[in-house]
């Protein structure tokens, strides 16, 4: 994985995750529609990193088809674990938001 694609890695796992987290807050403060927008824009980020994810995976595969082995930078592993962590907290957050959604549907039916 070439150090610019390790780079996209961690900014739009990052972003994946901040857009995450700001969904749990927006739901905790009763803004449910903001908080599906965010996690929205977290799954818009994680795709982004995926898509780059599996360009590196496909070369890496060809390289190694052609008889080529790189080592594993401890960069490539920070942006891998990274994404990970990102996606961990995209599906938690969705299930938070979904878990306020229906506390306040059942609260608001009283």
């Amino acid at each position: 994985m070439r150090q610019e694609e390790t780079f996209q890695l961690i900014l739009h796992g990052g972003n994946g995750r901040s857009f995450a987290m700001e969904a749990i807050y927006q739901a905790k403060d009763g803004n449910i529609e903001g908080a599906k927008e965010s996690l929205k824009k977290a799954g818009d980020e994680l795709v982004q990193a995926h898509h780059v994810q599996t360009k590196a995976l496909q070369d890496e595969i060809k390289n190694t088809e052609n008889g080529e082995k790189k080592p594993v930078s401890l960069l490539e592993v920070h942006g891998q674990d990274h994404l990970m962590n990102a996606m961990t907290v995209r599906d938690l957050a969705t299930e938070i938001v979904e878990l306020y959604d229906y506390i306040d549907k059942k609260f608001s039916e009283k």
